[in-house]
């Protein structure tokens, strides 16, 4: 199997020429000395090197050797301990954390590039990464001052590892339903006890701390609060102390991401702090749930790069056949074949636009982070419409991709040793985790859409309308394609919109196929931007495949806008027609 490779030139191109990074990091206070476009390119080679070098080697091993549940203590893969000891001591886990507790303070904007990466590299290895920087971002948004500077800065350095514990058997997706109860003690503390399952790096030996973030029922109330909970208790001078009534129950045998531990956690009068205000928990939480929605859409966005990797070289070596019309050769490389180069180009062309959407989407939470007045509220607005589609549409095409990749393998993509089975295994989970992506859909259409009467989505369209005016080196065919099918998603939007209480199943049956249009469609007006912003591109070569990439979607894969709306304008009769007890 061949190493990864970062796509480094796509990625500086991104940042550089289609979203001009350098003007929206100098145009914000915090981050104007921060970060310029050398500082980011010296990160994202550095990234290279650290995910090919360090984090690739370990994925294949990883998924042999898988994680162990012993003596009640859960064991990584052999090499992981290594690798994560010098991927904290990079500075990585903190990249983009707050500065006063040690963090980078680098824009989301390329910290999105450097998580597609190490997702490219090793799915399971991330993930320990990924829940520890969520979780620091909810401390920080919503801890006590007391709570930040205790915990923050060893959750940055990667010294302690963080954890996100939801889930209990009787409550998945409906957290209302949820048993674990928090009891208050005297000195302002809380004892929670209670079960979680499914709980991603619930427990590891890569660090000495596991500080869980954990929903619970505070007595006499149906409200749900959430608690910092450490593995180890810390004392107030942030030394380890006591072990804190945090156990592990078992670990989870998975179809993927053997690497990854999944835990069912147990709290037995466990020690815990209040974060945020009482009985608004789900609020707090939603701020790490929805950056680990966006970085479980990038899981996908790092499948499909390595997925093509795999797929594109293996084509270019394996023999098999002639070439449409005849050959000189005995066999040509499958590469010549006309269905290869289909699911290549499908692979290629969902990944280069979902870099593009994950860019973007990481530049309007910078600006909702540091900019002010209508900028600043706009893109919030912005973060709450894209971030449901982000991890949904990126993930689900993550699979696509994989699934696709293993055809052009043919029969050795079915076996283990070429790999391109594990990625299949492993990114199979990011279409369920952290809210299925039906859920995700009902969210975009239902609160995001319909819940400000498409005022959000009318204006982001109307943006998009108006740069595509200005591509001046874009056909005018091209932009119709386009501009005609977002005025036909803005139409079937107000349907959705003016029939929504009348039939109450109507967003329900309708969102995936909404989600799915948008998604495509965003995707087509990116790849526009694309082909425009890279005419003038000093490397021809790059230039050319950004306009044949370009005409390619926009001829195979834009018109499946056209079929998802009209599953939406169909509306829910069909759908909810059949009696219970029929199925």
């Amino acid at each position: 199997m061949n190493p990864y490779q970062a796509p480094l030139a796509d990625m500086k191109f991104l940042l550089e020429r289609v979203f001009d990074a350098p003007q929206t990091w100098g145009g914000l206070a915090a981050l104007a000395e921060t970060v310029d476009m050398d500082t980011a390119v010296a990160i994202l080679d550095e990234a290279d090197k650290i995910s090919r070098d360090l984090i690739h080697p370990i994925n294949r091993p990883g998924d042999e050797q898988g994680v162990s549940f012993e003596d009640a203590k859960v064991i990584t893969p052999d090499g992981y301990r290594e690798v994560y000891d010098q991927y904290a001591e990079g500075g990585w886990v903190g990249l983009c954390g707050d500065p006063e507790f040690g963090g980078m303070g680098m824009p989301k904007m390329l910290g999105v590039l450097v998580d597609e990466m190490a997702y490219s590299a090793c799915n399971a290895f991330t993930l320990y990464g990924s829940l520890t920087a969520g979780a620091a971002l909810c401390i920080n948004a919503h801890g006590s001052d007391a709570l930040k500077e205790k915990y923050l800065p060893n959750l940055y350095s990667g010294q302690w590892a963080g954890a996100m514990d939801m889930t209990e058997p009787q409550a998945g997706s409906d957290l209302r339903n949820i048993r674990t109860k928090a009891i208050p003690q005297d000195d302002g503390s809380y004892l929670i006890s209670g079960s979680k399952i499914f709980i991603t790096g619930g427990d590891h030996d890569l660090t000495e701390n596991v500080i869980h973030l954990v929903l619970a029922k505070l007595p006499d109330t149906n409200g749900i609060s959430l608690f910092l909970v450490p593995k180890i208790k810390v004392d107030d001078n942030g030394e380890l102390g006591n072990s804190n009534g945090v156990t592990v129950g078992s670990i989870e045998h998975k179809m993927g991401l053997k690497g990854s531990a999944t835990c069912v956690m147990n709290f037995d009068d466990a020690e815990g702090y209040l974060i945020g205000k009482a009985n608004r928990g789900l609020v707090c939480m939603f701020t790490m749930m929805n950056y680990e929605r966006l970085a479980i859409g990038i899981q996908g966005l790092g499948t499909s790069q390595a997925a093509y990797q795999m797929a594109s070289d293996y084509a270019k070596e394996r023999l098999q056949g002639q070439a449409a019309g005849g050959s000189a050769n005995a066999s040509d490389p499958i590469l010549v074949h006309g269905d290869v180069r289909r699911m290549l180009m499908t692979i290629r062309c969902y990944t280069e636009a979902g870099r593009a959407l994950s860019v973007f989407t990481g530049q309007q939470l910078d600006l909702a982070k540091h900019a002010e007045g209508e900028v600043q509220q706009k893109a919030a607005r912005y973060v709450g419409l894209l971030t449901p589609v982000a991890k949904a549409f990126l993930s689900d095409r993550g699979l696509d991709a994989a699934v696709m990749a293993q055809q052009v393998f043919g029969g050795h993509g079915y076996i283990r040793e070429t790999g391109i089975e594990q990625l299949v295994r492993d990114t199979r989970i990011a279409q369920i985790y952290e809210g299925t992506n039906g859920i995700q859909a009902i969210d975009f259409l239902g609160r995001k859409t319909t819940g400000d009467d498409l005022r959000t989505l009318t204006e982001f369209v109307a943006e998009c309308q108006s740069q595509l005016a200005d591509m001046a080196n874009v056909s005018d065919e091209h932009k119709a394609l386009i501009t005609q099918r977002f005025e036909a998603l803005l139409a079937s939007g107000e349907y959705i919109n003016a029939n929504k209480l009348s039939q109450p199943a109507l967003i329900n049956a309708c969102a995936v196929d909404f989600l799915d249009a948008f998604g495509h469609l965003v995707y087509g007006y990116f790849w526009l931007l694309m082909a425009d912003k890279a005419s003038d591109h000093e490397d021809a070569s790059f230039s050319k495949a950004k306009r044949q990439l370009a005409d390619f979607y926009l001829a195979k894969l834009l018109p499946k806008v056209d079929y998802h709306l009209a599953q939406v304008n169909a509306g829910d009769a069909s759908v909810m027609a059949m009696a219970d007890e029929l199925f």
